[in-house]
């Protein structure tokens, strides 16, 4: 996973290393931007999941990849957030993440293995629509080859 994301991710409570991951039973990337009305609108239904979820144990994990275009709209809109993030300085990563795995829009939302690998890419539909409930299709997408 560090070789994917870098050796440090960012949370609330500054630099992280690669523990938070490996504890949750969930790892979603994030694809966001502040300029998107799309990602403006959903970032709040993630966060309401996102706490609603990890509410007694930590089930879920999120990596927010910033496609904002300044240091200061990051900054802003990542203090809307709950999660972690790859620093907004770690360009290459963000880049290489992006070309990997976000799709044709964003706002996007990829559950991935702890080895890197696409387990499911709707995950921003199944948060939208079924909730918390999206768990169980998440297990079933972690547990086939």
């Amino acid at each position: 996973m560090e070789q994917l994301l870098g050796s440090v991710l960012i949370g609330k409570s500054g630099s992280v290393g690669m523990t938070p991951l490996n504890e949750a039973k969930y790892v979603l990337l994030y694809f966001s931007a502040s300029y998107c009305p799309p990602c403006r609108e959903f970032t709040p239904k993630l966060a309401m999941f996102y706490d609603s979820v990890n509410f007694d144990e930590k089930k879920v994990e999120v990596v927010f990849v910033s496609q904002d275009r300044t240091i200061e709209k990051f900054n802003e809109y990542y203090d809307e957030m709950p999660w972690l993030t790859i620093p907004y300085e770690a360009v290459e990563i963000r880049t290489t993440l992006i070309e990997r795995y976000r799709g044709q829009t964003i706002p996007s939302l990829v559950l991935i293995d702890l080895q890197g690998n696409v387990k499911k890419n709707a995950c921003r539909m199944d948060v939208a629509n079924k909730g918390p409930l999206c768990l169980s299709d998440w297990d079933a997408a972690l547990n086939t080859n």
